[in-house]
């Protein structure tokens, strides 16, 4: 989540987000790590929209702290569109990290997930400004695949867990450092179809979820 701010004189739309981190394994060092990634990926492509009959330039301007004595009433309470909350821990049910739902500003991230170049913060990112999986999940002959293609995406063999492996067997699949941000992942974001007030809007919504840790608590997953 966070806000689309046009800047008419230079011709950019920046995209404003910040990430607070809470949760055991949590602390400054990964959270600035996430941070950079973000915005490091989605600022790549340099990507170029149609805009109020002109073209504009979209930017991502990331910050983040990490907050590890949060409490679950400043999620729920928040009103601060740029907000994201993410809680960090080793163990996740399912073994995965994930955000809750398109278009939202709060999720739980495995900390196995996030090392560096893992692209993991980058794809759960573009969740939050409501990108979804692509359907077709096989991309053989279509060489980078793009940031929102999850695991066991079927990839040319440069692009595979192991090279060597068939396709779809174990080691045959996407290894999710190779993902790449591209101008198509931005045009998907919709941009001009935002609801602009005063030359801000909106992009993602409020999802306002604090996360218990896994180890500790039954969330019911199934």
């Amino acid at each position: 989540m966070g806000t689309a701010e046009t800047q008419t004189s230079s011709q950019t739309i920046t995209i404003c987000s910040h990430i607070i981190t809470y949760g055991n394994a949590a602390d400054a060092i990964i959270t600035e790590q996430i941070r950079d990634e973000i915005e490091t990926m989605w600022n790549e492509p340099q990507a170029v929209i149609p805009f109020h009959h002109d073209y504009y330039l979209v930017r991502f301007n990331i910050t983040a702290e990490h907050q590890p004595l949060i409490q679950p009433e400043e999620i729920l309470a928040n009103d601060n569109p740029r907000n994201n909350y993410f809680r960090i821990e080793a163990f996740a049910h399912g073994n995965i990290s994930f955000v809750d739902g398109l278009g939202c500003n709060t999720g739980y991230f495995k900390l196995e997930n996030l090392y560096k170049g893992s692209t993991t913060a980058a794809h759960e990112y573009g969740h939050t400004l409501g990108l979804k999986h692509p359907e077709n999940m096989d991309l053989r002959g279509q060489g980078v695949p793009g940031i929102m293609y999850p695991r066991g995406t079927l990839v040319d063999p440069q692009f595979q867990y192991d090279p060597s492996k068939p396709a779809g067997v174990t080691g045959g699949t996407m290894h999710p450092i190779y993902r790449k941000v591209k101008q198509e992942d931005v045009e998907l974001l919709k941009i001009p179809k935002l609801d602009f007030n005063n030359n801000t809007a909106i992009i993602g919504d409020f999802s306002s979820v604090w996360h218990p840790d896994h180890k500790d608590f039954d969330v019911g997953f199934a």
